[in-house]
């Protein structure tokens, strides 16, 4: 299926079909129901990808008009670099499309977009029970070895 994916910027136009795939992403991590995202965090989510002084930046994965997957990534600062690192934050595909290629072509887009940037790295965390993205991404990159630690107020 790969072959005749086309991965792009996303568009203001994609916005229908962009919101199930991200309503996907995030039921998938246990974000639906009661605890879905607020209406609000899916709207400015959405505005940054369009916002020149956000560092917030989506790309698609589009078979003839129909969106069959997302990639969400952002570059930052490092005190370790002088070049922007980039974040991959959001991966998703739907259904249909997961074992046929989308995802490693999603995840290739962002490296081209990486590298343009004049970053040096690209990196991204899952959950440990992720075991099927898991598979693909250890074809694609290799594990840093660090664990993370965060507190939510």
């Amino acid at each position: 299926m790969s072959g005749d994916v086309t991965i792009r910027s996303v568009t203001r136009q994609d916005y229908a079909q962009w919101l199930p795939l991200w309503d996907g992403y995030n039921a998938f991590y246990g974000r639906s129901g009661a605890t879905a995202l607020a209406p609000g965090i899916t709207a400015m989510t959405w505005a940054r990808f369009f916002d020149g002084y956000e560092p917030v930046h989506a790309l698609v994965a589009d078979r003839d008009g129909e969106l069959l997957g997302l990639t969400h990534y952002l570059f930052h600062r490092s005190t370790t670099a002088i070049e922007p690192t980039c974040y991959l934050q959001d991966l998703f595909t739907s259904a249909a499309a997961r074992g046929k290629g989308v995802g490693r072509a999603l995840i290739k887009g962002v490296y081209a977009q990486a590298q343009l940037a004049g970053s040096s790295r690209v990196y991204w965390q899952t959950h440990e029970t992720n075991h099927t993205a898991m598979q693909l991404y250890d074809k694609v990159a290799e594990k840093s070895g660090f664990v993370v630690y965060r507190r939510i107020f």
